[in-house]
């Protein structure tokens, strides 16, 4: 079957009952329609973790009195071609007023565009566009690669611009699809004024409050879009549970708020019940493995939160004054001693020894099929990056404005003099782990594209080990709607992008300005990244642009290939 496009004027989707005009030269479907309030199905559909034969298909149930309920697949959008109706497989968990059904739908042709759409008794859902992934050979594939979606902080006009414009085979969720804090807490400023007060009001917590806040993400009408665009592939990062949650805990957790393993338990609960994704057996915290994309890539999941992530160094740990000398041998020799024997001493994880053999197994597969790339589905940058040295970067006056009530403010900009990393919850952190997943690539000759969300900011990184060898790519995607890391400071003629840039070899490019997304295009010989931006999150109407557009070309070298910008 042909590539079906999305375009503006000429969405995938349609409302359930809706005259969905196509023409066979040019196929053409009404632009996505929410369901009307008085719907069973006013949370929309989805579906996702694609393989050749099979996709699941998801649904939420509103005020569901019985009856029938199932599915229907088509290969058309009349469904005068019916290739699968709903069988055994069908998971149901009723919260009333609310219940979420997921089918997974199977039987069907590898590389195939398939509508869905659900039925409750004679009402059918809203319609929805999904794939099989391909085998085989393959021209091209396009990818979309979002991450950190905060409802309370903008509208989602990256889903819409996405779902309309973008053209998508797949979507890359890269995690922070939602958000637990309460209102008051971060990047809820506008949320009043934006009619997006987070539900519950307090911060999640329990299963109710999970799957409360899921459910309230689920009525935006441009994540509806882009969930009924095209299948998506999910990961979660650590807002879907606590903010930088490790296997042990997270920051954003105290004992007040009960057992760390309970919270845990009951977010992921409401993750697998509220999205389009299968659910592994046993531990369904280890949620990673390889997706086959006919005879162009591998991707390959990580999962890097919950289950072997040691908690995060605190820079509370930090070994001298803030204010010690800078040119002080033994200040030096200590803050030194500090980077190699606490941040990265060796025995710290943060995939294990399971996930780097599955990563370095998969890329070697990927290697032996002939396959032009490898990519890695990435939560926190991967790349090194050392905050620029603030106390003279930053102007004068700046620095007095962010430290005139703030000795935490001060501290940390006196701190930024000793090349500390960027963040301590990326791989910076975890420097020894990152060799190991090196070293396991390096073994079979293996360059990767890592793609990764977290930090509401586009970057493209070179990754580099520790003795120079280029092992690959960064691209790094900016926020759904999450404020950007200095946003708080944003000032005319301040370009914090610009210095992140100049004080590290490895970053070709940083974007600490605009929300956006990064469509990744991929054919034999080379891969194509474009940082698509959205100018506003405060106001429906926005219109899109381009931050910058790399290249990765093959060469026939074996050499990882490096980025080049070209537009």
């Amino acid at each position: 079957m042909s590539k079906i496009k999305l375009t503006r004027r000429g969405a995938i989707l349609g409302a359930a009952g809706a005259g969905l005009a196509v023409s066979a030269c040019s196929p053409r479907i009404q632009p996505f329609e929410p369901s009307s309030n008085d719907s069973p199905f006013r949370h929309g559909v989805a579906s996702g973790d694609p393989d050749q034969t099979s996709v699941m298909l998801w649904t939420a149930l509103t005020n569901d009195g019985g009856g029938y309920r199932g599915v229907e697949v088509a290969t058309d959008p009349a469904f005068d071609n019916i290739v699968f109706e709903s069988g055994d497989d069908i998971r149901y968990v009723m919260m009333q007023p609310l219940g979420t059904l997921k089918i997974l739908a199977t039987g069907l042709q590898p590389g195939g565009a398939y509508f869905y759409r659900f039925r409750l008794d004679d009402t059918y859902s809203p319609i929805g566009v999904t794939r099989t992934l391909p085998a085989g050979a393959l021209d091209t594939y396009t990818i979309g690669i979002m991450s950190c979606s905060n409802f309370p902080a903008g509208h989602f006009n990256v889903y819409r611009e996405a779902a309309e414009n973008g053209g998508l085979d797949l979507v890359l969720h890269l995690g922070d699809y939602l958000y637990e804090y309460a209102m008051g807490q971060y990047a809820t400023g506008n949320a009043v004024a934006l009619n997006r007060v987070p539900d519950p009001v307090h911060e999640m917590v329990s299963a109710a409050d999970y799957v409360a806040r899921h459910a309230q993400y689920k009525t935006d009408p441009d994540l509806q879009a882009l969930h009924a665009a095209a299948p998506w592939i999910m990961t979660w990062d650590d807002h879907e549970t606590a903010n930088d949650s490790n296997r042990d805990g997270a920051q954003n957790h105290n004992e007040g708020e009960g057992s760390w393993a309970d919270r845990r338990t009951a977010a992921l609960r409401a993750w697998y019940d509220w999205t389009p994704t299968r659910e592994p057996a046993g531990d369904n915290r280890r949620r990673f493995g390889a997706y086959e994309i006919g005879d162009l890539a591998t991707l390959v999941m990580l999962e890097s939160r919950l289950v072997d992530r040691d908690p995060q160094v605190s820079l509370d740990s930090f070994p001298v004054a803030s204010d010690a000398d800078d040119t002080d041998p033994e200040v030096l020799a200590a803050v030194a001693a500090w980077k190699r024997d606490v941040v990265g001493e060796e025995s710290r994880t943060l995939l294990g020894d399971e996930q780097i053999a599955g990563i370095r197994d998969a890329c070697a597969a990927s290697l032996a099929a002939g396959k032009p790339w490898r990519i890695l589905g990435n939560q926190v940058i991967m790349g090194r990056v050392n905050f620029p040295n603030f106390a003279t970067e930053m102007p004068g006056w700046l620095r007095w404005y962010a430290t005139r009530d703030s000795e935490f403010a001060r501290n940390f900009i006196m701190r930024t003099r000793f090349g500390i990393p960027f963040n301590l919850d990326m791989w910076d952190g975890y420097p020894a782990e990152r060799e190991r997943l090196y070293a396991a690539l390096n073994e079979v000759g293996a360059d990767v594209i890592t793609v990764t969300g977290d930090v509401h900011s586009f970057w493209t990184n070179d990754l580099v080990d520790a003795g120079g060898r280029r092992i690959g790519t960064e691209f790094v995607g900016s926020s759904v709607t999450s404020p950007a890391p200095f946003a708080d400071f944003a000032a005319p003629g301040v370009d914090y992008g610009k210095m992140m840039r100049e004080a590290n070899a490895d970053v070709a490019t940083c974007n600490m300005v605009d929300h956006g997304y990064i469509r990744l295009t991929l054919t034999p010989n080379e891969a194509l990244a474009d940082y698509v931006t959205v100018s506003t999150i405060e106001s429906r109407d926005y219109h899109a642009g381009l931050d910058s557009q790399w290249r990765l070309q093959r060469s026939g070298n074996g050499e990882a290939p490096v980025a080049e910008r070209v537009g």
